[in-house]
C-alpha cells in the first residue's frame, strides 16, 4: 500500500473514496458471487471479509493520526 499525505479534509475525502472503491472491487465481487450461489455460509464469510477490510482501512487511518509513543 502506498503512503498518502493527508493535509486537509479534501485530501482525506479523496483517499476515502479511492480506498472504498478498492475494497469494494476486491471484496465486493466475492460477496456478489456468494449471493448468486445462495450458500449462506459463503455469503456470511464474504460479508465478514468485506467488513474486516473496511475495519482494517479505518484502523490504518486511525493509527496514522495517533502519534506513536
Amino acid at each position: 500500500m502506498e503512503t498518502v499525505t493527508i493535509e486537509n479534509r479534501s485530501d482525506f475525502a479523496q483517499w476515502a473514496i479511492e480506498r472504498a472503491g478498492a475494497i469494494i472491487a476486491d471484496q465486493g465481487s466475492n460477496l456478489a458471487l456468494a449471493a448468486r450461489d445462495g450458500e449462506d455460509g459463503k455469503i456470511a464469510e464474504s460479508a465478514n471479509a468485506l467488513g474486516q477490510a473496511i475495519v482494517d482501512a479505518l484502523l490504518d487511518v486511525f493509527d496514522a493520526l495517533v502519534p506513536e509513543e
